[in-house]
């Protein structure tokens, strides 16, 4: 199992300053739509509702076919829970304030199995560090698209 968990200052000197409503509109688009948020996906479609915060989509990301259940927990969290594909586990993305300065943060977190490698291989630790990669890039794109739509103008 691959466990990675990586945290971003939300607000940048020089960037449009976010507050918690601005980036959790993001984390919702970004959840129904994942491309203009994540470099390395080629695909997302919603396939199916659940709930109005529970929903399921297919995405391709890095050249694999995945099934997401999505789940929304205003105001704090998105979850995407792999439901099929290669690689199943869960994704976390949470708005979190600084205990000290009150400062928002953006945390990433994964827990995912590949399912053709063997726990502690260096098949897993060859794709852990690619993935890891991968999401550095997300946590960061994702916060420029939050970003770029706050200086457009538009909500989250």
């Amino acid at each position: 199992m691959i466990f990675v968990s990586h945290v971003r200052p939300v607000n940048e000197p020089g960037e449009p300053v976010l507050d918690r409503d601005a980036v959790w509109q993001g984390l919702v688009l970004k959840a129904n739509n994942a491309l203009p948020f994540v470099p390395n996906m080629t695909y997302c479609e919603v396939i199916g509702t659940i709930s109005p915060t529970v929903f399921d989509r297919e995405i391709d990301f890095r050249g694999d076919r995945f099934t997401e259940r999505i789940t929304l927990e205003e105001p704090h969290r998105v979850v995407f829970t792999r439901t099929s594909g290669p690689v199943l586990g869960t994704i976390a993305n949470e708005i979190e304030a600084d205990e000290a300065t009150g400062d928002l943060r953006l945390r990433f977190s994964f827990a995912l199995t590949v399912s053709a490698a063997v726990g502690g291989s260096p098949q897993e630790k060859e794709y852990a560090d690619g993935m890891t990669g991968d999401y550095l890039k997300a946590v960061q794109s994702t916060l420029e698209a939050i970003r770029r739509l706050a200086r457009e103008g538009q909500p989250g």
